[in-house]
């Protein structure tokens, strides 16, 4: 069944139970899923895949052929460059010392996943770091410091335990990674 949602994004698919606010904007080919929430001001790409369950804040930036599984929240400060995939119920983070009683709205950190990188489900993003371009973020881990370009990362915290390139294959060095 179509809404009026879908009439408004040429090319768009939203699913009848999500919401999208105004003064977004949408690329052709993106599909929402069931139940998720497009905050204002987001900027999606074409292409993307958003999730069951999802929810996109206020002026989150999401590049071209994005995937967001299934009961993530992307919050403000957050910008996904192209080819990002987040997993099953991952989380980001927005700000460091929260507090129900303590406004820090005007606190956010920018948090950046770069060019194909991907995160596992269940793994935590600890905002104010960039993770770098076809970086590899194992399921369940706690990312607390910026990850650089092609790192497999995994733990609590996470660690770097190897090198993957742009396919998510392990590679012996980062040279061997980026080619």
């Amino acid at each position: 069944m179509q809404t009026q949602q879908m009439n408004k994004y040429e090319g768009v698919f939203i699913h009848e139970s999500s919401y999208v606010d105004d003064g977004c904007t949408i690329g052709k080919g993106t599909k929402i899923w069931h139940f998720s929430h497009i905050m204002s001001n987001c900027i999606i790409g074409e292409d993307c895949n958003i999730g069951q369950n999802v929810v996109i804040s206020p002026d989150v930036v999401l590049g071209r052929n994005c995937k967001i599984q299934n009961n993530v929240s992307v919050y403000t400060g957050v910008r996904c460059e192209d080819d990002v995939f987040l997993g099953p119920s991952m989380v980001f983070t927005n700000v460091i010392n929260p507090r129900a009683a303590v406004s820090r709205k005007d606190e956010y950190r920018q948090t950046i996943i770069k060019r194909g990188a991907s995160v596992g489900a269940n793994a935590t993003i600890v905002c104010g770091h960039t993770l770098g371009e076809y970086c590899l973020i194992g399921a369940g881990s706690v990312v607390t410091k910026d990850v650089p370009p092609y790192a497999l990362m995994v733990g609590n915290p996470a660690r770097q335990i190897a090198w993957v390139n742009a396919h998510g294959d392990k590679c012996a060095t980062l040279e061997e990674a980026m080619k």
